[in-house]
């Protein structure tokens, strides 16, 4: 079975676009935020949200415009404002790198986790008949805590993730992307607003063995 250190790892590289902001403080260590910006291959690029310890980092030393290299994991938490509840994704870092770094690390988004589909799958096909499907992952987190991580799967493994129930144990690896949608309110307002998801590349349950039962490769860019 995999451990907890080992069901929920990132590895992602890209050039830093936002300053140092303040986040939140445990035990008197302070933690902060800012945004990398991530290459595809396809040239569009996605700007992911980041959450570091100020004992990882030196302050002096971070620049905008920097290349950066992490290493760490992909957490949630829920959010409640004015009574309903919001999933707000992070990258967790455990180790970062801010010196010279290869111009390379731009396109580097590997996200590989371990957990639990915790709602039904939904599959839907694209005007032009391409199968997606949408599934929410809880992965497990030390102190009986869990990462809630919404995943998008194509072709033959969204077909194939129709069939599977909650409870169903999965492995999934692909890149964390961010997708922009307008948000549509009752007094006819609308907001631009940003998901974050992962693009699964491989997926496959998890048997007793612990061995997972590979499904054909079908990512999209």
């Amino acid at each position: 079975m995999e451990t907890l250190n080992h069901n929920n790892i990132v590895k992602i590289g890209g050039r830093i676009v936002s300053e140092l902001e303040y986040s939140h403080e445990i035990y008197e260590e302070k933690f902060y935020r800012f945004h990398i910006e991530v290459e595809r291959l396809s040239d569009l690029r996605d700007k992911l949200p980041i959450i570091v310890s100020e004992r990882l980092i030196d302050v002096n030393n971070f620049k905008v415009g920097q290349l950066v290299y992490i290493e760490g994991q992909f957490r949630s938490y829920n959010q409640s404002t004015n009574g309903k509840n919001k999933l707000v994704l992070s990258i967790f870092v455990k180790e970062i790198t801010l010196d010279n770094i290869s111009e390379n690390i731009k396109t580097l988004n590997d996200a590989t986790f371990v957990g639990y589909i915790c709602k039904p799958p939904i599959y839907r096909k694209t005007p032009l008949g391409r199968e997606i499907a949408d599934i929410l992952v809880a992965v497990n987190r030390s102190y009986k805590k869990s990462d809630y991580i919404p995943c998008i799967l194509w072709g033959r493994n969204a077909k194939f993730c129709e069939t599977l129930s909650v409870g169903a144990m999965v492995r999934i690896s692909g890149r964390i992307q961010a997708r922009g949608y307008e948000k549509k309110y009752d007094d006819g307002t609308t907001k631009q607003m940003v998901a974050y998801e992962v693009s699964a590349s491989k997926f496959g349950l998890v048997t007793e063995s612990d061995e997972a039962e590979t499904v054909q490769m079908d990512s999209e860019e």
